[in-house]
């Protein structure tokens, strides 16, 4: 089916897509609950915590991860037998670092609120955080050292 050398297409951008998807509802889920957490402080006349934007901000490093995993399988010449492996490496790599991302928003969504309604507790929120920010990580350089050999 395939015949030669296939150059530069990688897994068609696939990882860095689903990683950017993800990071788009993480963000999102999280910028919603600091939104909320921030207008109840304006309601009862209470300074409005600003660091929750860490937590919105947190979900964003999965796009990272995902365009240096794209970069690695497109800079590569393999094998077109090896071309359909690829396409699937980084659709599953992709989606993984999205939920990554996904979860990590979900949770930065609670963090916020428990963070805006206490005032305490940052440094457990993020280390939750940074434990779901591992997962995405872990997929990164795992498939990056599955990735098939040149040629």
């Amino acid at each position: 089916m395939f015949a030669g050398t296939t150059t530069g297409f990688g897994d068609m951008g696939f990882s860095l897509a689903l990683a950017a998807i993800g990071s788009a509802l993480g963000t999102g889920y999280a910028g919603m609950a600091a939104i909320g957490a921030w207008k109840r402080a304006f309601t009862l006349n209470k300074t409005a915590p600003f660091i929750l934007i860490a937590f919105v901000g947190a979900p964003l490093s999965q796009t990272i991860y995902g365009l240096i995993l794209r970069n690695a399988i497109q800079n590569v010449d393999y094998s077109a037998a090896n071309y359909p492996a690829l396409i699937l490496m980084g659709l599953v790599a992709g989606l993984a670092m999205g939920m990554s991302a996904m979860m990590q928003g979900k949770a930065g969504a609670k963090a916020a609120d428990a963070l805006a309604e206490t005032g305490k507790g940052f440094g457990n929120y993020i280390m939750v955080l940074g434990v779901v920010e591992t997962v995405a990580l872990f997929v990164m350089v795992f498939t990056m050292t599955a990735l098939p050999a040149a040629g």
